[in-house]
């Protein structure tokens, strides 16, 4: 049994389903899977998960047989950002398998669609993905190159360490990490040699299990389907982000206030980011497009609406590597607050292609209460829906240019 919990997931599935609990509780909603090509390749053979169906729905019916333990209940219950009546929802809540649906396909490849009340399907995604992950990989790597992997770790850790002494990183790697052990392996050397708390380097993790687990700080805010279902939820589309800042800023008054950036690009981003939301929200997340062209941008944001960015934080997410997150942090370092998230580069790098590549999987939501939702970004591998005519539409309200 590959989730063994349902806080293995990531802590803005959480933050998110709350909002969603009190703002959108009749929201219905589609996601969609997705194996993207690997960064640098435009076309590639389709990768053969279909062999596996069997084996990934028997993992989603152990998923949907779990429920959170009091332990679990009580944790999240400490955060103070986390309602009561929320946890009170979450100690009847499972998730119900009706509501998930995945098919072999003749190309060899799999699909799979979650179609149901927003409320009752936000948590599959993230332990969904990290089944896909671990029964492909024990499947077509029986003999993992574990000593490769502690190899780059420890050369990661090493680089790190011999940087500014305020340069934090955090793990964002549940979706697409080897495995589940090998998550917790990479934490705890982690942990272990770089420290945790404000003095150490490991600012904490997106996995609410193991930052329950080793005593990590949770980290996480909201997710592009927050902001995509806002398309649908919205008053009008063209006010669809702002209402999604908004209504983020009524649930949570002030706390978990970093914005994500790249549902629509960065420009659609900037028009609507006002002196409002950038005094009231604490920084920014990065997540497609040139990251330091990116960075430069919110900057001179921040200061043309006259607010210090020295009192804001960006957050880099999109694909780092140690190196680039090196080269992030000498660019940026003493213009404003910086945070790191690592995802696949943490969790699954064991080795060099041939023999190992990490799978580019994504759930994105596509539907929302019956009408398509999209993303955007700045990096149009990364846009999602399945409804051209939508999508021009989009880009026409919100003035984005289109890019092939």
């Amino acid at each position: 049994m590959i989730i063994s919990s349902l806080l293995d997931t990531d802590l803005y599935k959480f933050t998110m389903m709350q909002v969603v609990l009190h703002q959108f509780p009749g929201a219905q909603v589609e996601y969609r899977f997705k194996c993207r090509p690997p960064a640098g390749h435009a076309v590639v053979a389709p990768v053969p998960l279909a062999p596996y169906v069997s084996e990934i729905r028997d993992e989603i019916r152990a998923l949907c047989s779990l429920h959170f333990q009091d332990a679990e209940l009580a944790y999240l219950r400490s955060m103070r950002f986390i309602k009561s009546d929320f946890v009170d929802f979450l100690g009847i809540f499972k998730l119900n398998e009706k509501y998930i649906q995945v098919t072999a396909l003749p190309s060899g490849e799999i699909d799979i669609c979650i179609q149901g009340p927003w409320l009752h399907t936000i948590l599959f995604e993230i332990p969904v993905l990290a089944i896909v992950n671990e029964v492909y990989f024990r499947n077509t790597q029986r003999m993992p190159d574990f000593q490769a992997g502690r190899a780059r770790l420890a050369t990661k850790i090493e680089a790190l360490q011999a940087t500014g002494s305020d340069l934090k990183i955090a793990d964002y790697g549940t979706r697409r990490r080897f495995s589940k052990a090998w998550h917790e392996e990479v934490l705890r050397v982690l942990s272990a040699q770089l420290g945790t708390g404000n003095a150490g380097r490991l600012a904490g993790t997106s996995n609410v299990l193991f930052a329950m687990k080793l005593g990590l700080t949770p980290l996480g805010t909201m997710a592009h389907e927050y902001l995509q279902a806002c398309q649908a939820l919205g008053p009008r589309l063209r006010d669809s982000q702002v209402f999604a800042f908004e209504s983020w800023a009524k649930e949570y008054r002030g706390d978990l206030g970093i914005a994500l950036s790249d549902v629509y690009g960065i420009n659609a981003f900037l028009r609507d980011f006002d002196m409002y939301f950038c005094k009231l929200f604490d920084g920014a997340r990065h997540d497609s497009g040139d990251p330091f062209a990116w960075g430069e941008r919110v900057i001179a944001h921040y200061k043309s609406n006259r607010v210090d960015p020295l009192t804001k934080t960006l957050i880099f997410s999109d694909g780092l590597t140690v190196p680039r997150t090196i080269e992030l942090y000498q660019q940026f370092k003493g213009r404003c607050l910086l945070a790191f998230g690592i995802g696949t580069n943490l969790t699954n790098d064991l080795g060099d292609p041939p023999a190992h590549v990490p799978l580019q999987i994504v759930i994105k939501m596509v539907r929302c209460n019956g009408q398509p939702v999209a993303k955007l970004s700045d990096t149009p591998s990364k846009n999602m829906c399945d409804d051209e005519k939508y999508l021009a539409y989009l880009r026409q309200v919100f003035e984005i240019s289109h890019v092939s």
